[in-house]
């Protein structure tokens, strides 16, 4: 968490930032080359292996420290005592009808996250986590159902896009020719309410000698988090998405219930700051359609009124049905219709085609199964039965 984080605080739920590892050695994934190189030099080695340990995890991808050729076999071995090249563990990959590929992902600790890879022509987006469960209790998301666990550490989190690599055999990071190019922040939890490690975790993203992803090929999707909005922008300089999903707050207050803290007309003037401060060119606006609920023309004109003035794009999301929701889709003609009236006033609207649906794995869908049993209880129900 961040240091604004007496406000914030009073929306985290209390429990761990991390979990147990029964692994002692300390583990490298997720270090910046300015933390590899402390390592080092605590260990009695000059900084400079830093640089070729960071083009080893990050650049080419390896997991065992026997694979770093360019060092010395005996300080090979060393590292392998004392560290650790962490990735998560696949637990089931599901692949789509569409091609839509979904990880149930095990972290050390026992919890669970889903990553999923939307391949598209000329495009291939990862949608990764930022937290075990959820902040928040979005009305219409699945992953709201899910409560807070934890929040993922850096290392959790680019790991993410680390293992998709690994399944996709992208090692070493390509040139060009990529199938992951783009990295959304859409997955289960709020990333702002995980801040630092999401900004580590972006950072290594971005990192020329690592992975390599332009900072435009990055976008951190948000509930609303407004003193955090203005730091990404500062600090981050990513693309931004705004869950908003209504344009009035009475009603955006039952579908994203953050919006009590920080109401629309907060929200808005700080994306209003971000374009100038993050040199994005413009801000996604996602919108789930929910018939009867927000999909009316005037609702489609009530949101028109409240982002003048912001350089927008509008993503239409029909909605994806899950067990126990208590929404429904609005009709394609809808969607369209009210798609029309946001292009006709010169603005850019997307609808966005539900992708890994049978999988479960499309917006609003991700759901772990780490809340049913704390890591520390299924630990020690797994020693009882041994």
């Amino acid at each position: 968490m961040s240091d604004l984080s007496p406000k914030l605080n009073d929306f985290m739920p209390g429990g761990p930032l991390a979990g147990g590892d029964a692994d002692s050695r300390k583990d490298l994934m997720g270090l910046s080359r300015a933390e590899l190189a402390t390592e080092m030099e605590a260990i009695g080695e000059k900084r400079f292996r830093a640089d070729q340990i960071f083009h080893w995890i990050y650049f080419r991808g390896v997991t065992g420290f026997e694979e770093m050729t360019d060092i010395s076999k005996g300080l090979r071995t060393r590292l392998a005592e004392l560290y650790r090249i962490g990735r998560p563990e696949i637990v089931t990959a599901q692949v789509s009808t569409d091609g839509t590929r979904k990880w149930l992902l095990r972290l050390a600790d026992g919890n669970e996250v889903e990553t999923v890879f939307i391949p598209e022509p000329g495009r291939g987006t990862l949608c990764i986590s930022s937290q075990v469960g959820c902040t928040l209790t979005c009305s219409f998301c699945h992953t709201g159902t899910q409560a807070w666990v934890r929040n993922l550490t850096a290392g959790e989190i680019a790991g993410q896009v680390m293992t998709a690599r690994d399944e996709l055999g992208e090692w070493p990071t390509p040139s060009d020719d990529r199938q992951v190019t783009n990295i959304v922040l859409m997955g289960m939890g709020e990333p702002l309410f995980n801040y630092d490690n999401v900004k580590a975790a972006v950072d290594l993203c971005k990192d020329e000698k690592g992975l390599n992803f332009s900072r435009r090929r990055i976008t951190l999707s948000t509930s609303g988090i407004v003193p955090e909005i203005r730091r990404a922008g500062a600090e981050m300089q990513v693309m931004l998405a705004i869950s908003l999903h209504a344009a009035r707050d009475d009603l955006r207050d039952i579908l994203v219930p953050i919006n009590k803290r920080w109401p629309i007309a907060e929200l808005l003037a700080a994306c209003r700051d971000y374009p100038s401060l993050s040199n994005a060119r413009r801000i996604t606006f996602e919108y789930v359609m929910l018939q009867d609920i927000n999909d009316s023309d005037k609702d489609a004109r009530e949101l028109l009124r409240v982002l003048e003035g912001i350089p927008s794009k509008i993503n239409l999301i029909p909605f994806n049905p899950w067990p126990g929701s208590n929404y429904g889709t609005s009709t394609p003609e809808r969607v369209q219709q009210f798609g029309e009236i946001i292009r006709n006033a010169g603005i850019m609207a997307t609808i966005r085609r539900p992708r890994g649906a049978d999988i479960a794995a499309a917006c609003g869908q991700l759901k772990s199964e780490s809340e049913r049993v704390p890591a520390w209880k299924k630990r020690g129900e797994d020693r009882a039965e041994a």
